[in-house]
């Protein structure tokens, strides 16, 4: 059987499983040969290693190309900022000038235009091989602060767009309430940011306590979580009421729903929590009680050694973003450290400057060589379970090939000119996301011969410029 050509959707009528055949897996407990899975109702009922290729296509099972991993996770995404690719270079600049970019174009979009235009990031996200995504969702509502009369119909464009390009989706929706730090106290919104605040912490949570996601009679696809945007926005008095919402959003015990925060991104923030609450901003967080297990620590970079022994103590998150943490200039943040001191890590592409989720696992790796002259920092297995984080924003049932978890899946193509030669044990380190072949979520094929579901007429880039073009007009 030629495991290139072509390969026709497979379905049993008669029992209604789904069956596909892998020349390689990465399984739980390492690299597998020959494995046969079969799924129903969107989860695996078997995973057998060691099943030749012409027994599984005499059983119908769908043959993958090259090597398949579990559906990948992207743990942070602002959907709205992939207007800025290409966009913000000339003159270089500093990440606070990049903001002001950034305004801009929040500023110009509505329901209508956001679901145009998350539909296509979402797709785009779902060919690098994700299958959840953890959307910080600050744009709230209309210019000027003036709400939309469905309170939530920014965030629905995102749940509708998620639905679209068949990939799950975590509503981390963001507390945002103040427009920066200074050592007098916080600054009120003003100008583009008026849209992205509620007034005060208890409209904040009024608002976002009418989301119902999957657990709760919600869309399938849809988590909600929350996030804290940065201790620059959120003053220290509303810290523990976004993290008590969290806690209270406990689903058959799981310990409370996903809470995201923008941390010591760059040193003048750290510098002006200190100016303003003697700590820096770990310490204040921790001082709240917003540390803990259902934390994500997003960027993390200028961290103490006390910093990092507390998120570790805590069994936090830290969630890396290095495409974008190296495209702003903000610095390498201590991974290795974190992962020693107990932190796990997550990976996202934020500001989606890059969508290619190996590429961040592989810079994971690669920046810490850099920082510390050293190779081999982290294990393949190590970046593989950095960017199948799916328990960090609320799906902890995915990231794994095993009998009982979703049926996500990714292959790898081990024929293309970045993979020929590979050791499929360590395609992180050489594929991109041009290299993925097919994904599943749930069960469901939404990429198929490096295509994806969204693309009939129209190509995907053609819908992304048709989304971008009119914010820059």
């Amino acid at each position: 059987m030629n495991a290139d050509a072509p390969r026709p959707r497979y379905r049993d009528p008669a029992i209604g499983h789904e069956r596909w055949h892998a020349a390689y897996a990465h399984l739980p407990d390492g690299l597998a040969r020959d494995v046969l899975l079969v799924v129903d109702d969107g989860r695996f009922t078997r995973v057998q290693p060691g099943v030749p290729a012409a027994q599984a296509a005499v059983d119908g099972a769908e043959r993958l190309p090259g090597v398949v991993v579990p559906g990948l996770a992207n743990c942070h995404s602002h959907a709205f900022h992939r207007a800025l690719r290409g966009r913000t270079h000339d003159g270089g600049g500093t990440f606070w000038t990049w903001r002001e970019g950034m305004y801009a174009v929040s500023a110009r979009l509505d329901p209508d235009s956001y679901l145009e235009l998350a539909r296509g990031v979402y797709a785009e996200i779902a060919l690098s091989g994700v299958t959840a995504v953890g959307e910080f969702h600050y744009l709230h509502h209309g210019p000027d602060g003036v709400r939309y009369d469905e309170a939530n119909a920014m965030g629905a464009a995102l749940v509708e767009a998620a639905g679209q390009a068949g990939i799950r989706l975590t509503l981390l929706d963001t507390c945002y309430l103040a427009g920066g730090l200074t050592p007098e106290g916080h600054n009120p919104l003003a100008g583009p940011q008026l849209r992205f605040g509620d007034g005060d912490v208890d409209a904040w949570a009024q608002r976002v306590g009418a989301l119902r996601d999957h657990t709760d009679g919600g869309a399938a696809h849809l988590r909600v979580g929350a996030a804290i945007h940065s201790v620059r926005a959120v003053p220290r008095g509303a810290l523990g009421t976004v993290a008590g919402f969290t806690s209270g959003r406990s689903h058959a015990g799981d310990g409370g729903a996903p809470l995201h925060v923008h941390l010591s991104e760059q040193p003048a923030e750290n510098e002006s929590c200190r100016a303003a609450y003697g700590m820096t901003p770990t310490a204040l967080l921790g001082a709240e009680g917003v540390l803990g297990p259902n934390l994500s620590a997003v960027h993390a970079t200028h961290l103490t050694a006390q910093d990092i022994a507390d998120l570790g103590d805590a069994r936090a998150t830290a969630c890396f973003c290095p495409t974008t943490e190296r495209d702003l200039a903000d610095g390498i943040g201590p991974a290795r450290a974190l992962l020693d001191a107990g932190a796990a890590l997550s990976l996202g592409s934020d500001q989606h400057a890059v969508i290619d989720l190996i590429e961040e696992a592989r810079a994971l790796e690669m920046h810490e060589r850099l920082d510390t002259l050293q190779r081999g920092r982290f294990t393949p297995g190590q970046l593989l379970t950095a960017a199948t984080a799916h328990g960090s924003i609320g799906w902890p049932d995915a990231g794994r090939i095993e009998v009982g978890a979703r049926a996500d899946l990714v292959a790898v193509r081990l024929d293309s000119v970045r993979t020929a030669g590979t050791d499929p044990g360590q395609i992180l380190l050489a594929a991109t996301a041009a290299d993925v072949d097919t994904v599943v979520v749930d069960g469901q094929t939404i990429v198929s011969e490096g295509r994806h579901r969204l693309e009939g007429t129209s190509t995907l880039g053609s819908q992304l410029a048709a989304a971008i073009a009119p914010l820059w007009e």
